[in-house]
């Protein structure tokens, strides 16, 4: 059976606010496309990330996570990081953000 290529990954953010969140992904570098009143398209480089309007998300429980490989040494002149970068064991530096609502970016590099 034949397969179709996946031509890209894009996972969806829940927030509360899509004009907080698009203000936010924008400060953090993404170039963001509204497709309407309750969804938009962030993009940078390789990378997009969906928001979708959930006015009656719960952050703490209603969550997502998505890990996005970097240049650390440009993650550090932005400002994402919210913690301290820690070293893992297989010899990635990883990082992490959480944006207005409670999403987390991780991020990672070699």
């Amino acid at each position: 059976m034949k397969r179709p290529t996946l031509l890209l990954l894009a996972p969806v953010r829940p927030v509360t606010d899509l004009e907080r969140s698009v203000s936010h992904y924008r400060d953090l570098g993404f170039a963001v496309e509204l497709y309407d009143g309750t969804y938009a398209f962030a993009r940078r480089d390789a990378a997009e990330l969906h928001l979708a309007l959930m006015p009656d998300l719960e952050p703490a429980v209603g969550a997502a996570a998505v890990f996005l490989r970097v240049d650390h040494a440009e993650v550090l002149a932005t400002g994402w990081d919210d913690r301290e970068p820690v070293q893992t064991p297989c010899g990635q530096r990883e990082g992490a953000h959480i944006d207005p609502d409670n999403n987390l970016l991780r991020y990672g590099s070699r």
